[in-house]
């Protein structure tokens, strides 16, 4: 489930899985498959901050009104939205040992991807580092270093309620390994779990 980050720009947002059953995470209204953004930090810790002024990143970005009522979703009692829909397929689980993310929701993609681009394109999201990589700015939001670092350890673990079995995805572990090797100052100090 999504959990609330610190950003400089909005103050706490939401960011993580929002489904088990899909890799789709979200950045407040940002929503991109974590597949292709783990692919995008591979791609960014093998950088330095001088190679990098703007990246742009493959999102999709809702309006407050498209992307439905998590909890409501969850619940099962109000379906609406993308969110709403996507639970439609996948609903909660009653049994409280099955709620664990799946590292196979990557194979869910097409059917999520059918249904988000009902409600919007695929566009691109920029992405820029501050000078020193101390901030990071995705889109509208900014990140302090340590605050985007929280973000990616949520991926590492699989979010809450964690990887299914303990078992994280291949893209997962080679973001894991892209970080731990780079000499990008924005990956500095990350320990991983």
């Amino acid at each position: 489930m999504p959990l609330l980050f610190k950003s400089l720009s909005h103050g706490e947002i939401p960011f993580g899985f929002f489904n088990i059953e899909t890799d789709m995470i979200l950045l407040n209204n940002y929503f991109f498959f974590a597949s292709d953004f783990a692919l995008y930090i591979t791609d960014l810790a093998a950088k330095s901050p001088d190679e990098i002024s703007v990246l742009n990143w493959n999102g999709y970005v809702l309006k407050e009104n498209d992307i439905g009522n998590l909890m409501a979703a969850i619940s099962g009692v109000y379906l609406s939205g993308f969110i709403g829909e996507v639970y439609g397929y996948f609903p909660f689980p009653h049994e409280p040992d099955k709620f664990k993310q799946n590292p196979e929701g990557y194979k869910t993609r097409n059917l999520i991807e059918g249904i988000i681009k009902r409600y919007v394109p695929l566009t691109k999201i920029p992405l820029s580092l501050s000078s020193q990589a101390l901030e990071i700015k995705i889109g509208d939001y900014l990140f302090e270093k340590v605050g985007f670092h929280e973000l990616l350890l949520y991926l590492w673990v699989g979010g809450y309620p964690r990887w299914k079995d303990e078992v994280k995805p291949g893209y997962i572990i080679k973001m894991k390994e892209a970080i731990t090797l780079s000499c990008n100052p924005l990956f500095k100090g990350i320990v991983f779990e």
